[in-house]
């Protein structure tokens, strides 16, 4: 086979892997802490540097492409998210319109994910790069099977007329969500002296999803709602659960410069706008927005200190704006304002599908990173890295967050890359997230408490020749 067919061949495998893997990626929020193995043994740190490495890191800040080695990069992650929740007892019960968790500690199966990236920079010149990069950097997962799992409430009968208890954390079989995303950047990027560099870009992104066991809130649904007001029969929530997987396509922009503020120092700034994406029509009565899942924008800074030759010290923040986007930042709070939630209120846009539906209520994240690499010699060199950020999940909203427990703040790293006498580079990367959790009471059983709570490591390998 020759190189071209190889080459092709790699980008087929990588693009197919991408697309069929649950990307489990919750670490800052539901994005990974970094991007490349490089980036990601320094926690995700980078954006201010221009020290050598592979074209994926124009995925961060797409200025810093004009750095980068000339090639192909592919890389591969395994990922392992534990994630678990603890239900507490309950004086309700289920009644009194109460929704209550079955008590009991539940642990989500599905613990190992794939999630794999290719780049590739094409050089105009000695000062002009086109850099293109396929990537998975955003997803969440959860899968409760647990036969022992359940929920007592007047919304676990069908017919809303007894209270009765069903399997599944919401009384409607077994419970979870899968939501992938996919990446593809195409970068152009140049120098202004030598001092100086930017980058800019459009940003294609592809998205997967499905719900299953969260039929039992429909009678929360805009849809379900609505044919009540006007006076009709009740209507099922077709476009609310167990419907499969689902796509989402559309795009945006990332910008990023590079400025050298001195021989040893040096600073990075990149925005990642938010991404306008189609609905998911499939899961129009979960999301607000009639399943609008748009993906939110970031803003990441970086400075770099280069302490000698063999030691270079990165501190970088990241700011993400899940806030912006309702059906990952409307609080679940505005649930109780739709008319069929029995509380007295009106407003049908506060519904599960509604302009202000209710959602994960996610708050923004800014998540502060510092990464140390040391060349130890010609052929190696290694990376650590740790990074803080304070988890997005109040605790008002831990009912919801059962599907999607993104509670992580810290993270560890470790990284190493071996150069070959052929030229070409092995890079590697461990990353751990001791356990955090986030305990708050239940909106629909103030009687109870719910814990949510995760940890999780990922190693990753990748080449670069």
């Amino acid at each position: 086979m020759n190189t071209t067919l190889k080459r092709a061949a790699a980008l087929c495998s990588a693009l197919t892997l991408t697309l069929l893997s649950g990307a489990a990626s919750a670490t800052n929020g539901y994005f990974t802490h970094g991007v490349g193995t490089e980036s990601k043994g320094m926690a995700g740190t980078g954006i201010g540097s221009d020290g050598a490495s592979g074209p994926i890191i124009a995925a961060s800040n797409p200025a810093l492409a004009v750095f980068s080695e000339d090639g192909w990069e592919v890389g591969l992650s395994v990922f392992s998210p534990r994630r678990s929740y603890d239900a507490g007892s309950s004086l309700a019960q289920g009644q009194g319109g109460a929704f209550t968790v079955g008590e009991g500690s539940f642990d989500s199966s599905s613990e190992w994910f794939p999630i794999p990236y290719i780049a590739k920079n094409f050089r105009l010149g000695e000062e002009l790069v086109i850099n293109t990069a396929f990537y998975g950097r955003g997803g969440m997962n959860t899968d409760w099977k647990d036969s022992s799992a359940s929920a007592t409430s007047l919304a676990c009968d069908p017919t809303g007329q007894q209270v009765v208890t069903g399997p599944g954390p919401f009384c409607a079989g077994d419970a979870g969500v899968d939501l992938s995303q996919a990446f593809l950047a195409v970068s152009f990027a140049g120098k202004a002296g030598d001092n100086f560099a930017w980058g800019v870009g459009p940003v294609f992104a592809f998205q997967m999803f499905e719900a299953t066991g969260v039929a039992s809130f429909t009678p929360f649904t805009k849809t379900f709602a609505q044919s009540i007001v006007t006076g009709g029969g009740p209507v099922p929530a077709d476009n609310l659960s167990n419907n499969s997987s689902d796509t989402s396509t559309g795009f945006g922009f990332a910008g990023g410069i590079w400025w050298a503020m001195g021989d040893y120092i040096s600073a990075g700034l990149s925005y990642h706008s938010e991404m306008s994406m189609s609905e998911f029509d499939d899961y129009a009565d979960l999301f607000a927005e009639a399943g609008g899942f748009d993906i939110p924008a970031s803003t990441m800074f970086g400075i770099s200190f280069q302490g000698t030759n063999a030691v270079r010290v990165n501190i970088d923040v990241e700011h993400t704006q899940f806030s912006d986007v309702a059906s990952i930042g409307n609080p679940m709070a505005n649930l109780l304002a739709c008319p069929t939630a029995g509380l007295g209120g009106a407003d049908l846009e506060s519904c599960l599908g509604g302009k202000r539906g209710g959602g994960f209520g996610w708050d923004d994240m800014t998540t502060y990173k510092l990464g140390v690499e040391w060349t130890h010699n010609d052929s190696r060199v290694w990376r650590f890295g740790y990074s803080y950020g304070e988890q997005p999940i109040s605790g008002d909203d831990v009912l919801f967050n059962v599907l999607a427990p993104g509670v992580m703040e810290q993270h560890f790293t470790v990284g190493m890359s071996q150069r070959g006498s052929d030229g070409g580079a092995w890079n590697f990367s461990l990353m751990y997230a001791p356990s955090n959790s986030v305990t708050g009471v239940s909106l629909f059983d103030p009687t109870q408490e719910i814990e949510i709570e995760m940890s999780q490591f990922e190693f990753e390998v990748s080449y670069l020749w």
